[in-house]
C-alpha cells in the first residue's frame, strides 16, 4: 500500500492501489477515441456523515462537480430516501442527481454479471471518459468482497457508494472520491479493471 500524500487523498498521484492478480490480468475495454488523455474533476469532498449514508455523501460529492450550490448530506438523504439500512439502488441516486443537476443528463447503468461480459466494461470505460471529459462525475453502487478491495478497507464484504471523478487512458486507472474514508484514504487511484469488478451485481449513475 502507498503512503499517504501530503494533500492528505491517500494513495499519491502517481500510484495506484494494487488489485489482486485476477483482476489485474483481465484484458483492457475497448479504447475510446477522441477523448483527452487524462482528466480530474474538481469536486468538494466530504466524509460520510454516518455509516449509511455513503449513498448522499457520493451523490453530494458528484453535485459538487457541476455547481457549487451543493445541498448537505441531510437533505439527500431526505430526498434518497436513504434509512439505517442504506440506499437500496442506484437508481435513487440517479433519481436525484437529474433533480438536482442533471435536467435528465443521468441514466441508470445496471451491471448484473459477476464478472462483466467485456461489453458491460466496455460501456463503463466510454461512460468514464466521455462523462468526466463533459464535467460529470459517476456515482458507483459496489461490493467489495475481502479478496477484492480499494486501500484501506475493512477485511469483510463491503457494499457502498463511492464516487468516480477521473480517469487517466495511458493506464487505464481511474480516480475515486471514497466518502467513506476507510483507513484515511479519501481520494485515490485504482485500475478500471478492479472498478469494473467491484460494481457488479449493482450499477452506476452516469
Amino acid at each position: 500500500m502507498a503512503a499517504a500524500s501530503a494533500s492528505g487523498d491517500g494513495i499519491l498521484s502517481t500510484d495506484v492501489a494494487p488489485a489482486p492478480a485476477w483482476v489485474r490480468f483481465m484484458a483492457p475495454p475497448a479504447k475510446v477515441h477522441g477523448v483527452q488523455a487524462a482528466k480530474v474533476l474538481n469536486i468538494q469532498y466530504q466524509v460520510q456523515q454516518t455509516g449509511y449514508w455513503c449513498g448522499p455523501a457520493a451523490t453530494r460529492i458528484a453535485i459538487s462537480a457541476r455547481t457549487g450550490n451543493v445541498p448537505s448530506q441531510q437533505q439527500l438523504a431526505n430526498e434518497l430516501p436513504t434509512s439505517t439500512n442504506g440506499t437500496d439502488w442506484i437508481g435513487q441516486v440517479t433519481r436525484v442527481l437529474n433533480n438536482r443537476v442533471g435536467n435528465g443528463y443521468y441514466e441508470t447503468k445496471e451491471m448484473p454479471n459477476d464478472p462483466p461480459t467485456q461489453a458491460q466494461r466496455d460501456l463503463l470505460w466510454h461512460d468514464v471518459v466521455f462523462d468526466i471529459d463533459r464535467g460529470w462525475a459517476i456515482v458507483a453502487n459496489i461490493v467489495a468482497p475481502a479478496n477484492n478491495h480499494p486501500p484501506g478497507y475493512p477485511n469483510y464484504t463491503v457494499w457502498h457508494y463511492f464516487t468516480v471523478i477521473g480517469y487517466d487512458s495511458s493506464n487505464y486507472t481511474v480516480k475515486i472520491a471514497d466518502p467513506a474514508n476507510f483507513g484515511g484514504y479519501q481520494q485515490y487511484w485504482i485500475s478500471f479493471n478492479q472498478l469494473a469488478t467491484l460494481i457488479p451485481p449493482k450499477g452506476y449513475s452516469a
